[in-house]
């Protein structure tokens, strides 16, 4: 009988120290705009980023560990290839003033943190329901 992988926790600052990161926040996994059309690009477009200088590529939902981890498995994102991080009370979104509003739901955005911690691009989408600043291809043209 295999272990069952629980979701665990996540040091981001040391995680991240001295490595280029692009964070991207999703109001929710599974949601019809995250699931169609903010997640797959970056999945398709994870080699490009890489390529790009990227070591590490995570998505931030208000929904738990358990859900963000199904969430990247119905996806096909097998070990470390895309993180996907919890953070049920929009802690990280609210602490820039991004998050949703609706309860504990974190505002669709994305931001690249540099190698010594700078964050070189951040941006907010203007409409929950759009993927315009936050997506892959914006991520990408400011690389």
């Amino acid at each position: 009988m295999l272990p069952i992988a629980h979701p665990q926790v996540y040091d981001a600052n040391k995680e991240w120290a001295g490595k280029k990161v692009v964070l991207v926040s999703v109001p929710g996994a599974f949601t019809p705009g995250c699931q169609a059309y903010h997640l797959p690009p970056y999945i398709q477009k994870l080699k490009e980023l890489q390529a790009k200088g990227v070591d590490i590529v995570a998505v931030i939902a208000s929904n738990d560990g358990f859900v963000m981890q199904a969430w990247g498995k119905v996806n096909k994102v097998t070990g470390d290839d895309i993180l996907f991080l919890s953070d049920t009370k929009t802690f990280f979104s609210k602490n820039y003033g991004w998050d949703a509003g609706a309860g504990d739901r974190n505002g669709r955005w994305a931001m690249v943190i540099d190698k010594d911690g700078t964050i070189t691009y951040a941006e907010v989408e203007p409409s929950p329901g759009q993927v315009t600043v936050s997506g892959a291809e914006a991520v990408l043209s400011k690389l």
